[in-house]
């Protein structure tokens, strides 16, 4: 009697898999977010409107036009007008002109935040894409490794059908048909696991891609190794250059120090010019007036002195988190450049030596259970080696493309 009951045989069926849809380039995916993505759009909008603010702000401010009515004898509008020389009626328009440096300082400054807006532009863009790639990876690792459950349930089928001829005949036992049931019911819980890890990875790249609710999932290419073509050094040659947080951050300190121009510049008057018109009646002659004035920047110790030394403390405050994020970007490039050699390496070992070593040792020991020159135990110990060592391979190259992704992300070198 067979132990493996109907109900399960129809269960394990759900370890097939569905037919695989046509394959989606990551290419094309990292093209859609680019032009899709809110994140990115909403960026892009503020660098567009960022480039609108450095001719507002170094551009003279608006003239005043005035209009003047002197009344003499009654509170009424132009009361006394044609017959008294006091009573006139004037028209008059005066400009402010800031001390000569300050309004170039302004557009100077103004034109430094719409550096710092293309930079966060670059940032968001660089930093969704990397999401997306790796869930991109995270997806195709996931494909492959139902693929993997699926090819060693086939293995394990095997081997359980070996387990109950045996038992049926009397020189097996029960208890190896059993644990081969056990280790299919496992393989049913990682399938499920991985579907849902599935679902999830398959929403993030919807969101990522601005993709209505209900649209079809994805299907990724496999996943293939890309080589690793810069040294360590190379990579970090480009941070300074490349890095869209370090460029702000740099683009940060030289609005600081056009802020400590300003500073001193507001020690200087700024000043204003009017000019009049006064007309006193059709017998009277008119009057003409220019007027000239400045502010006067007195207040020094309360005002002006503490204006210097916050404008002082930016610079040197954007100064220290420049060095720092040049320090966080070169940790990031070295951390994962690490993690990608040291993936490259294991992706060798599991092609030329674990996974055709195991499976070599699996094959050898199904001939001699077979026989029964060997027992279940060390059979099934054989059997596990080739799945963990197949999942493994595919997990760590799924490491190893995302490193990838992310030194990109960093250092800006397309590297897949």
């Amino acid at each position: 009697m067979r132990v493996l009951t109907t109900g399960f045989i129809v269960f394990c069926l759900s370890l097939k898999l569905p037919a695989a849809d046509v394959p989606t380039p990551l290419s094309a995916l990292l093209d859609e977010a680019t032009r899709n993505n809110p994140d990115i759009l909403a960026a892009r909008r503020g660098w567009q409107a960022a480039t609108q603010v450095p001719s507002q702000v170094s551009t003279l401010p608006d003239p005043q036009v005035t209009v003047q009515s002197f009344s003499v004898g009654s509170p009424r509008p132009f009361a006394g007008y044609s017959n008294s020389n006091f009573a006139y009626i004037g028209l008059g328009v005066s400009q402010d002109f800031p001390y000569p440096g300050k309004l170039k300082l302004k557009g100077e400054a103004a034109q430094q935040d719409a550096a710092i807006s293309r930079d966060k532009l670059d940032a968001v863009r660089r930093s969704v894409l990397q999401q997306l790639k790796e869930a991109y990876f995270q997806t195709a690792y996931i494909q492959q490794t139902l693929e993997v459950l699926d090819r060693n349930g086939k293995l394990l089928d095997q081997i359980e059908k070996i387990a109950d001829a045996r038992y049926r005949v009397g020189q097996g036992k029960q208890q190896d048909v059993l644990k081969a049931q056990l280790e299919k019911t496992k393989l049913l819980r990682e399938v499920a696991h991985h579907h849902e890890l599935m679902g999830t990875q398959q929403a993030l790249m919807l969101k990522l891609l601005n993709r209505p609710p209900g649209s079809p999932e994805i299907t990724t290419e496999p996943l293939v190794e890309t080589p690793l073509r810069y040294t360590s050094d190379e990579l970090l040659e480009k941070v300074r250059a490349q890095n869209p947080d370090i460029a702000s951050q740099q683009e940060s300190v030289k609005k600081q120090s056009l802020q400590v121009e300003m500073a001193r510049k507001d020690r200087y008057p700024d000043f204003s010019v009017q000019y009049m018109w006064q007309r006193t009646g059709p017998s009277f002659p008119s009057y003409y007036m220019l007027t000239f004035s400045a502010r006067l920047p007195i207040y020094r110790r309360r005002k002006l002195n503490p204006e210097m030394t916050q404008a002082v403390e930016e610079l040197n405050r954007s100064q220290r988190e420049y060095e720092s994020q040049v320090q966080t970007a070169y940790f990031d490039v070295r951390n994962e450049y690490i993690a990608a050699e040291t993936a490259s390496q294991m992706l060798k070992i599991y092609r030329e030596g674990l996974i055709p070593q195991a499976l070599a040792t699996y094959q050898s020991g199904l001939a001699s259970y077979q026989t029964g020159s060997l027992d279940f135990e060390s059979l099934f110990s054989t059997f596990l080696d080739v799945l963990n060592f197949d999942g493994e391979y595919w997990k760590t190259l799924m490491e190893h493309e995302t490193a990838l992704a992310r030194i990109e992300q960093v250092t800006g070198v397309p590297l897949n």
